[in-house]
């Protein structure tokens, strides 16, 4: 929990688009210290660009947090310039679908580098540093928020290896709030779900390294990859409603944010799926259509 964000520093990984931009966008407003770390250079110096012409302290940073070492400069960086973080926001995330059996190796260890490890290694490197700075100061208060997904809630099917990293993630967070609550008062822990929301994730290919580019996509990735994309942009939560959402929830101490709560639904039913050892529901059960249209179009010929 977090009441007052002014003259805090705020770390944020993603910071170049979707919901690290919004975030990065309120706490300048906030007066907050910024670190933006960001795997895409032209994305990340235009935000860098931005913040600072909105008056805030901002130190931006390239990083891939797939890669340990690079997350661990982030994080020696971060302490020297501004001291411990007070907000950490592990947010960076790219997106991949199809059928699962179709993911390639190089597939899994993309999505999972990012989506989970990257998580893991802000967790990893951030959370011994805030601990201290709370030992040193019994006013201090700090808060990690790692992005997971409604994925991370639900099994939506031809996007397998999204789904898995993004469980993850909502295990790492739920395990990082009960550990910190053992030993700590001055530090906690948010897991955001969103949902559809118009962010960039669908077109995370472009920052996907040369070496882990599949030769060409398979029909079924081609095919959850036009609808990701129709999804994504017809949503109407946007990024910054979200951003505001994360800030909100970090003030008031909240666990769980949710862009689109209605979801919770289908996950109350997979819930009561585990529970009574029920087959898996149809998750296109409230939209059938949209299961016929999945289905027709992975069973017709190519």
């Amino acid at each position: 929990m977090i009441p007052n964000f002014q003259g805090k520093t705020a770390v944020l990984t993603g910071a170049g688009s979707g919901f690290g931009l919004e975030c990065a966008r309120i706490g300048a407003r906030l007066g907050m210290n910024l670190v933006l770390a960001d795997v895409q250079q032209d994305a990340l110096d235009k935000a860098v660009a931005e913040m600072e012409a909105a008056g805030a302290r901002v130190l931006g940073m390239r990083v891939d947090v797939s890669q340990a070492a690079q997350v661990e400069a982030l994080g020696a960086a971060t302490l020297q310039r501004f001291g411990a973080p007070h907000l950490v926001f592990n947010n960076a995330g790219v997106g991949a679908g199809g059928l699962i059996w179709e993911n390639t190796a190089r597939d899994w260890e993309w999505v999972l580098g990012v989506n989970l490890m990257g998580v893991a290694h802000g967790v990893r490197v951030f959370t011994p540093m805030m601990l201290e700075a709370a030992k040193q100061n019994p006013a201090w208060q700090g808060h990690i928020v790692n992005t997971a997904s409604m994925a991370g809630l639900l099994n939506a099917p031809n996007m397998g290896v999204y789904n898995v990293s993004k469980h993850a993630v909502v295990s790492l967070s739920e395990t990082l709030y009960q550990d910190l609550a053992l030993v700590t008062d001055q530090v906690s822990a948010s897991v955001l779900c969103p949902f559809f929301v118009p962010t960039g994730i669908s077109q995370s290919e472009r920052n996907r390294p040369s070496d882990a580019a599949p030769a060409q996509l398979t029909r079924s990735q081609m095919i959850g990859q036009a609808m990701t994309d129709k999804a994504v942009t017809s949503g109407k939560v946007t990024a910054a409603q979200v951003a505001q959402m994360v800030f909100d929830a970090v003030a008031e101490g909240r666990f769980y944010i949710y862009s689109h709560p209605k979801a919770i639904g289908s996950v109350q039913t997979r819930m009561e799926d585990v529970m009574l050892a029920r087959n898996p529901t149809d998750p296109f059960a409230h939209k059938p259509e949209l299961g016929i249209e999945l289905r027709k179009a992975l069973r017709t010929p190519a």
